[in-house]
Formats: structure tokens, sequence, C-alpha cells
């Protein structure tokens, strides 16, 4: 009987021993708390390269949910040889608006174990886990050192937040007072945070409205941002983050500012760190381009709005193959715009693209932009509280409303 007590204590023993390796061995559950689209920079948006030569990079974003550890994601995405990065630090910044941080808080990101590392042409790496807490819809600086410049930049021009480079390796320092000022983001893509196994993030993907055209530089007051603030203050979604992949003057079917919406949804949106749902807002591009120089037959009208219907289908196909739900987002009015000057066939198209929308069957939920935004007494055009006064873009006001009509049942974990 002893022998048996004995076998049946180490038996236990050997029981708890291992549940304690598995819960130490336990994976982390990571969540996306920011993120930017990567392009080609247009040529007045590259820096010039021996700016980047022996350079530190120091850049601000602001993060969507907080958490005890964070990984960063360098991107090589649009490069054309591989990129050498010889440091990467982050630590948290005095200010939105300023180069300089807590240099107490200044904390080295290895990949694989090392400071360095060379990302080959084409792909992006995710650093190894830091441990950094950080809060919800905190600031975070990102000082990046580079020995050599990228061969062919990799970035997000609409960053409306300031940049600010240095020659040199200051990735440690608490200022940077000699350094040039830019207002748009390199090389890095996105922040990763742990949170609880229920966390997860939504991805706005769009145009300039969801990139924030008209918004506060370092003002953080897209409309991505005010949905984020919500979320934080609501204990049901507290554990979502929210992803902004918008790009100035992106499209669904053509390239331009950016690759065309369809060719990025992959990298942009599926493969974001624990995403749940995507909110589509894009479309207005491809409507006004139509005939922004000329006008076009009805035909050319008609099949410009099934051509965008069915881009929307292959995103839903899409996300949904890989357990994303997909919120579609109405194209706000952009009548007066003197960029594209649209008229009644191009309003007729917004139309029909919206009425298509709205439409059961299609997008598992739909955000009525349009309803919110446009003026009663002239619907083809914003309500002018809400326009940046070039008639196609919001201002801060229109951004808050936006931020604020978006239901946030959808996206309760």
């Amino acid at each position: 009987m002893r022998l048996v007590f004995i076998k049946a204590w180490l038996w236990a023993g050997i029981v708890l021993g291992v549940a304690a390796q598995v819960r130490a061995q336990a994976p982390l559950h990571w969540v996306g708390s920011w993120a930017a689209s990567q392009q080609v920079p247009e040529a007045q948006n590259q820096l010039d390269s021996e700016l980047l030569r022996d350079a530190t990079l120091r850049q601000i974003v602001h993060l969507s949910v907080g958490g005890s550890q964070l990984r960063v994601r360098v991107s090589n995405a649009f490069g054309t040889a591989p990129l050498r990065v010889t440091a990467v630090h982050v630590a948290r910044p005095v200010s939105a608006a300023s180069a300089a941080i807590d240099a107490g808080s200044d904390t080295a990101v290895t990949f694989h174990g090392a400071p360095d590392v060379t990302i080959p042409a084409g792909a992006e790496y995710v650093s190894d886990a830091v441990a950094f807490p950080v809060a919800a819809l905190s600031n975070l600086a990102i000082s990046i050192h580079f020995d050599q410049p990228p061969v062919g930049e990799t970035g997000h021009p609409g960053s409306r937040a300031t940049s600010y480079v240095v020659h040199g390796d200051l990735v440690s320092a608490a200022s940077l007072p000699e350094a040039t000022v830019v207002e748009h983001w390199y090389q890095v893509s996105g922040v990763d945070v742990t949170s609880t196994a229920k966390a997860g993030a939504v991805v706005t993907l769009g145009d300039s409205i969801t990139d924030g055209h008209g918004t506060t530089t370092n003002g953080n007051d897209r409309w991505p941002d005010v949905l984020a603030g919500r979320m934080q203050g609501d204990k049901s979604t507290r554990a979502m983050g929210v992803l902004n992949e918008g790009i100035g003057g992106n499209r669904l079917l053509l390239d331009g500012l950016g690759p065309n919406a369809l060719a990025r949804f992959d990298r942009d949106v599926l493969a974001q760190t624990a995403v749940r749902a995507v909110i589509v807002l894009e479309g207005v591009n491809d409507l006004g381009t139509l005939t922004r120089d000329h006008d076009v037959s009805a035909e050319e009208h008609r099949a410009l709005v099934g051509r965008i219907e069915e881009a929307y289908q292959q995103m839903i196909e899409r996300a949904h193959a890989h357990g994303v739900r997909v919120i579609g987002a109405t194209i706000l009015p952009y009548g007066g715009s003197k960029y594209y000057h649209p008229g009644p066939e191009s309003e007729a198209d917004r139309q029909a693209i919206n009425a298509w929308i709205r439409e059961a069957g299609h997008f598992d939920a739909v955000v009525d932009f349009d309803k919110v935004m446009r003026d009663p007494q002239h619907p083809d055009r914003l309500l002018p509280a809400y326009d940046s006064g070039d008639h196609l873009h919001p201002g801060p006001v229109g951004y808050k409303a936006m931020g604020e009509a978006i239901p946030l049942t959808p996206f309760v974990p």
C-alpha cells in the first residue's frame, strides 16, 4: 500500500511539473496596436540617400491597444536590395511633436538575439519580444540606425506625424537638436503588443480619407484614431487594436499612390497580427479618376461600377477564407471637388455603389458614412461643418463625426 501512495505522489508531482512547464511555455498572444501601409515614396517624399548614410531615424507612432511587451515590424517591402539595420531602439517620447525621449525608458530591440538585422528585398522582419509596457493610446518613439542608405526606400508618406533624421548612431540620445525634420514614416510598418487571448485588431483599409488628409499634424485625430479612443473607453472592446492601412490617393482597381487595394490586401489586411475585422472605405478615387480629364460614355460608367462591386466581393471572399469579418463603408459625397469636378453621372455611380454596399448579403456589416457626412440640403456634397475646404476630404470635426458613427458591436471579441 505504501508503495502505491509513493507512486501516486510521484505521478502527481510529474503532472504538476509538466503543467507548470506548459504554462511557462505558453505562447504569447500578440495583437496589432499600430500599423502603416507601405509603398514606394513619391520622388518629392523620398529622403536623400546621403541623409540616411550613417544616420539615425526617429519616428513617433500612436498606439491603440496597450500591453506589457511589444515587438516592432521593420519593412523592406519595396527595397531592391537587402536592407541592413544596425540598431533599433524604442522609448517613450516627451510628446507627439518632439524628437526628445525619456532617456531612462530607452530600450534596445533585437532580432534573433542580435542588435542588427539584414532584411531581404521585398521582406518584412518582426523583432524579438521586448519587455516594454505601453499604455493604450500612448505614443512610442522608434529609433533606427542605418550604416548604409536603403536601396529603394519603403515608407508611408502620409504620416501626419513628424520624423527626425540625424547623422551618427544616436538611437539612445535624449534629444536630436540638429535633426532634419520630415512628415513621413520610413521602413517601419507596425507595432504589436501582448494582450489577452480574446484580443484582436480591426484594420481600416482606405485612401486619404482614412490616412487622414486634412487632420492635425501630430494630433492623431484621424477617424481611425477616434474609433480607437472609443474602443478603449468601452470595456467590451478594450482589447481591440485599430490599424490604419490608408494610403492617400489609393484606388481599388489601379495602382496610383501605392499599390491598388486588391494588390495590397494580403499584406495590409490578412497578414496583420490577430486581425478580426476590416473596414473597407475605398472607391472615391476610382470614381473621380474616371472623368477627371474628360467625359466618358454611359457604358464606361456602368463598367466601372461593376468592377468596383467585383473588387469588394473579392475582398469579402478572401477575408472570409481567413475568418475575418468585412465591414463596408459607404463612399462620402465629393460634389464641388475641384480636383475631380464630378458631374451627375459620377454622382449616379456613387449612389449605385453605395446602394450595393448597403444591400444585405454582401458585407457583414455596414457603416453609412455617406448618411453621416452629407449635407441634407445638397446630398452630393459634404456638410460644410465637416468639410476641410476642398469638398473631398473632411476636416478634424468631420473625422470625429466619422469615428463616432461606427457601431462598436461588430468588434466585440
